[in-house]
C-alpha cells in the first residue's frame, strides 16, 4: 500500500473543501438553521411531540442524514468526475497507485468532509433545540458508515456521468425526495398501514431509523435491520466499484 499516495490525494481532496469553505461548509449550516425555522416552528406548532420526543428535536437525526447523503455524494461524485472533465484521469490511472488506493484517498476525502459537515449540523442544531445522545459510540458508527457507503456511491456516479447535469441527476432526483420520503421530518408509524408499507421499500428510512435510535433510543425499524440494510448497500457499492476497475468502464473513454 502507498500511503504517500493515498494522502497525497487525500489532502488535495481536503484542500478543496477548504478553498470553498463558503459552499461547502457555510451554505448547509444556513440551510439546516431554515430547515428549523420552517419545520421547527411552522409544523412543531402542530405537532408539539412524536413518540414522546419534542417535534424540533425529532428531526435533527434526519436533517443530519439529509445533509450527510447529498454531501457524501456530491464530494465524491464531483472530486473523480473532474479528473474525468479535464483529461487528467489518464494521468492518475497511468500513475504507480492502484486502484484501490484511488478509492482509499478519493472515498476518504469526501466522507471526511461529510463527517465534518454532519457535526457541524449537530453542533448549529443545538442552538435550537435541547439535544440527548443515548449511544453516541452508534451514533458516530452510523456517522461513518453511512459516509463511506454514500461517498462509494457518488464515486459510482462521478465515474458514471457524462456531464455535469448527470452528476446532478441522481442526486436531486433521487437521494433528496427518497430522504423526505423517508421519515426525516415524520415517524412512519404516522401513516395508514398500506403507505408505511411501501415506505420500507425506501432503503433511506433504515439510515434515518437506525440514526435516530443512537440519539433517542427509539426507531421505526428495529435496529439489527438498519445495520443490515446500510452494510448491505456498502457492500453492493464496493462490488460495483471493484467491477468498474476491473473492466474500466468510462475510465478509458
Amino acid at each position: 500500500m502507498n500511503w504517500r499516495a493515498v494522502w497525497a490525494i487525500y489532502r488535495m481532496e481536503m484542500a478543496r473543501a477548504f478553498r470553498t469553505v463558503l459552499q461547502s461548509i457555510v451554505s448547509p449550516v444556513i440551510s439546516t438553521s431554515l430547515y428549523f425555522v420552517v419545520f421547527g416552528a411552522a409544523i412543531g406548532s402542530r405537532i408539539t411531540e412524536i413518540d414522546g420526543i419534542s417535534y424540533g428535536a425529532f428531526i435533527v437525526p434526519g436533517l443530519i442524514m439529509l445533509t450527510l447523503l447529498t454531501q457524501s455524494i456530491s464530494n465524491a461524485s464531483f472530486a473523480i468526475y473532474f479528473p474525468k472533465f479535464v483529461g487528467s484521469i489518464y494521468e492518475l490511472l497511468s500513475a504507480p497507485v492502484s486502484y484501490l488506493e484511488i478509492v482509499i484517498a478519493y472515498v476518504g476525502g469526501a466522507a471526511t468532509k461529510s463527517i465534518v459537515l454532519g457535526l457541524i449540523i449537530l453542533a448549529t442544531a443545538a442552538l435550537f433545540v435541547p439535544l440527548r445522545i443515548e449511544h453516541p459510540l452508534w451514533m458516530l458508527a452510523f456517522l461513518v458508515l453511512t459516509a463511506v457507503t454514500f461517498s462509494l456511491f457518488g464515486f459510482i456516479i462521478g465515474i458514471w456521468a457524462k456531464s455535469f447535469e448527470q452528476l446532478q441527476l441522481v442526486p436531486l432526483l433521487i437521494v433528496t425526495p427518497l430522504t423526505f420520503l423517508g421519515g426525516s421530518f415524520y415517524s412512519i408509524n404516522m401513516l395508514p398501514g398500506i403507505w408505511r408499507t411501501v415506505t420500507l421499500f425506501n432503503p433511506v428510512v433504515y439510515l434515518v431509523s437506525g440514526f435516530r435510535w443512537s440519539f433517542y433510543g427509539k426507531s421505526d425499524v428495529s435496529i439489527g435491520i438498519s445495520l443490515a440494510m446500510t452494510v448491505v448497500f456498502l457492500l453492493i457499492c464496493i462490488a460495483i466499484v471493484a467491477w468498474i476497475f476491473r473492466t474500466g468502464y468510462r475510465l478509458r473513454n
